[in-house]
């Protein structure tokens, strides 16, 4: 019988490719360990030429072989990746994690063996330079090791949670879609350098910079963000003065609109509800699910 591999990606896209690099830098797995699927050629070559690992077209080549299997393709295409390795995986030997974002675990399981061990997972982007903000739920035939196993994996490129699952539309709204916010202050505070005269590289990576700058403040001093902030406010300053004008335009309650909008979306149709339009939402705050018959 040849030698199960220890991981295998389902999809060879961005986000594998960063997960993979991330635990083979890491040590955690050698290239040899790793095996990934993909249709698309492009997709693997540019798997194989940055990580290193064994690619293939065959997704039941990994389901078979691999004790854990990451499906990483979009969540349109999990139905189609299921039925394909259905008949491939032993529930008893093989953990099954899915970054499908919105996929819920009872649907994974519908579409594979009964007793399969499930972990759902939401990374971010950042992943893709060793610096994810992740969560991942466990599924009902979860052993503990299966939590520590995930943790490890994700933890080599960045950082992560277990919570409930039913939390896991909250991660999204946070972590998940939280960095294309990040992108727009960045972009905004490097506009408003370059209105007032800052050469746009310039301004672009002392906005960048600061970012950066302040989330370690955050992360490394304990700190509440209050509390930092209010160290950078002067009485009658010229902080306080720009933290007057974002409060006028309401940007807390706009961003935890964002954030609250991007949580309640859903995502699927086990969640009973369909995708709603601008004239769904309610004022200032979240919107109803519309009930599908």
């Amino acid at each position: 019988m040849p030698r199960r591999l220890k991981l295998g990606f389902i999809g060879a896209g961005q986000m594998a490719s960063a997960m993979a690099k991330g635990m083979v830098e890491a040590k955690l797995l050698s290239v040899e360990e790793i095996l990934a699927s993909d249709k698309s050629t492009d997709q693997q070559k540019r798997f194989a030429d940055l990580v290193g690992c064994k690619v293939t077209d065959d997704n039941t080549e990994v389901a078979s072989s691999c004790e854990t299997v990451i499906i990483a393709v979009k969540p349109g295409i999990v139905p189609l990746v299921l039925g394909d390795i259905k008949g491939s995986i032993d529930a008893k030997k093989t953990l099954i994690v899915s970054i499908a974002a919105g996929v819920s675990i009872s649907t994974l399981q519908t579409g594979l063996p009964s007793g399969t061990r499930i972990v759902r997972v939401m990374p971010n982007t950042p992943c893709l330079v060793g610096e994810t903000a992740a969560a991942f739920a466990l599924g009902k035939n979860c052993k503990e090791d299966d939590g520590k196993t995930v943790e490890s994996m994700l933890c080599a490129c960045g950082v992560a949670y277990k919570v409930k699952e039913n939390l896991l539309d909250a991660v999204t709204g946070l972590s998940g879609s939280g960095p294309a916010y990040i992108y727009m202050m960045i972009e905004a505070t490097a506009d408003g350098g370059v209105r007032m005269g800052l050469p746009r590289p310039v301004a672009l990576n002392l906005a960048a910079q600061t970012v950066l700058g302040s989330a370690k403040m955050v992360l490394e001093t304990k700190e509440h963000p209050g509390a930092l902030k209010d160290k950078v406010a002067s009485p009658g300053g010229t902080t306080i003065a720009g933290i007057y004008a974002l409060e006028k335009g309401g940007f807390r309650g706009i961003v935890m609109n964002a954030v609250e909008v991007s949580c309640c979306l859903p995502l699927e149709s086990s969640h009973g509800g369909k995708w709603l339009t601008d004239t769904d939402f309610l004022p200032g705050g979240c919107f109803p699910f519309q009930r599908t018959k």
